[in-house]
């Protein structure tokens, strides 16, 4: 799906992940100044993934925002491929009136033995 679809799936990357990192950047630029900023992406653990999860909250925004104009446009419809199997009969139906009685026969059976233990529970219980 992914491989058909490579403009959706640059799309989708970077939506979901150079959005994120792009807007906290600008951010840390914003307060900290831009010498700062770029120091304290050097010198991090896991630097990308610092800025990604600082910047999620505002990415999200800017996507929810994006789908109001276009629905689509901020968070990409990704096409899907559904497949159905259509159930396997796990018993042969019988056509004729003495197979459906039988079956129907065989339910109130059960049922009226149900009822039975139900009735002596409750009779246990008084």
């Amino acid at each position: 799906m992914a491989d058909s679809q490579p403009l959706d799936s640059l799309r989708l990357a970077l939506m979901q992940e150079v959005l994120p990192m792009g807007l906290a950047f600008v951010d840390r630029v914003r307060t900290e100044g831009p010498a700062k900023a770029v120091e304290s992406v050097a010198r991090g653990d896991d630097p990308l993934g610092d800025l990604r999860q600082q910047g999620e909250a505002a990415a999200r925004e800017v996507r929810e925002r994006l789908d109001q104009i276009s629905p689509g446009l901020g968070n990409p419809v990704m096409t899907v491929q559904v497949e159905v199997d259509e159930p396997m009969e796990a018993q042969v139906r019988l056509d004729s009136d003495q197979g459906d009685s039988l079956q129907l026969q065989e339910v109130l059976t059960r049922i009226d033995g149900r009822l039975q233990r139900l009735d002596a529970l409750i009779n246990k219980v008084s």
